[in-house]
């Protein structure tokens, strides 16, 4: 973990920056607050906050929460945190909404592929034909008993929660960070991002939104975020190449394959990460038309990116209205 804390007069206040690592990537607190600030403990809490979700929801920790769900047979109940309840709830609730392009169970899939903590690569055919046998969506396959606080599975599936956990160590930083006092600050995980308040000079946070190019970080545009989080799916960063052929992380269970459309990043704000975080990944698999759509219905706020020949045709979306 790393600390700076260069001064700032204004309002008393002091510029505070910590990063750390987790869930194979690092975390960030960019905050504002006085200087005798108890930095260290702050420290301490905002890493506390995200091993806690590690912990719990990581497929690549065999003693995880979430592996155990995975490991354990169909019809045995498991009781589990609460953390990993609200997301696993939230997961199945954006499932529905999203005719299924959302589904956490498509762990199965992202093995099969060879993103799996097994690492292993199947040729495309073969995964492919694998994928079809392994996938049982979370919506049929779980059931989830909150009054309990127990979870069971009622088929064979396998769950996987890149596309909202992070989001949600998102919210969980932002959380430490309230829980301290602090009003001014953005917190990320990788390229999810959630801000509150304004900088001491009045302006709001500014979030860089990448280029979705491979092997390159460049940047596309710069979005101001205040009281929202920030959340970019996209076929760029982690993908496979078989017999000349990029495959995507990202699965579409809809059809038991990588996504391949034409949408290279969609970017989604809302007040919360792991809602962002999930419903971009959703949008991703629906891709253009669909996708599209499915935001306007919404009315949400949201970026699609399409690759257009050498270049990109940006789809841009506030309110669920199309910009011009």
């Amino acid at each position: 973990m790393s600390f700076e804390t260069p001064a700032l007069p204004a309002l008393g206040l002091q510029r505070h920056s910590l990063n750390g690592q987790t869930m194979g990537t690092r975390y960030s607190a960019i905050f504002f607050a006085p200087a005798g600030v108890d930095q260290p403990a702050i420290g301490a809490g905002l890493f506390a906050a995200v091993d806690q979700v590690d912990r719990q929801m990581s497929t690549w920790k065999p003693d995880s929460s979430l592996s155990r769900l995975n490991a354990l047979p169909e019809q045995q109940w498991l009781d589990l945190p609460e953390e990993l309840m609200t997301v696993l709830d939230t997961a199945l609730h954006i499932g529905q909404q999203s005719r299924g392009a959302f589904d956490i169970g498509v762990g199965g899939l992202v093995n099969a592929w060879g993103f799996g903590p097994a690492g292993s690569q199947a040729d495309a055919q073969q995964a492919g034909a694998l994928a079809q046998c392994l996938h049982h969506p979370a919506l049929d396959g779980l059931e989830i008993d909150r009054a309990h606080g127990r979870v069971r599975k009622r088929l064979p599936v396998t769950l996987d929660l890149s596309g909202i956990a992070k989001g949600y160590g998102v919210d969980a930083l932002a959380r430490c960070l309230d829980g301290f006092g602090i009003t001014r600050y953005l917190v990320g995980i990788d390229g999810e991002m959630r801000a509150k308040g304004l900088k001491p000079d009045g302006q709001a946070w500014a979030v860089a939104i990448e280029k979705p190019v491979r092997h390159v970080r460049e940047v596309m545009g710069v979005m101001e975020l205040n009281d929202a989080a920030i959340a970019t799916s996209g076929d760029y960063r982690h993908w496979v190449e078989v017999q000349g052929t990029h495959y995507s992380h990202t699965m579409n269970p809809l059809n038991g394959q990588p996504v391949r459309n034409r949408v290279a990043a969609v970017t989604v704000v809302m007040p919360s990460c792991m809602l962002a975080d999930a419903w971009a990944t959703a949008l991703l698999v629906l891709g253009e038309t669909d996708g599209v759509a499915l935001a306007q219905k919404r009315g949400m706020d949201a970026l699609f990116v399409l690759r257009d020949g050498d270049g990109f045709e940006e789809i841009s979306l506030v309110g669920g209205q199309r910009q011009p």
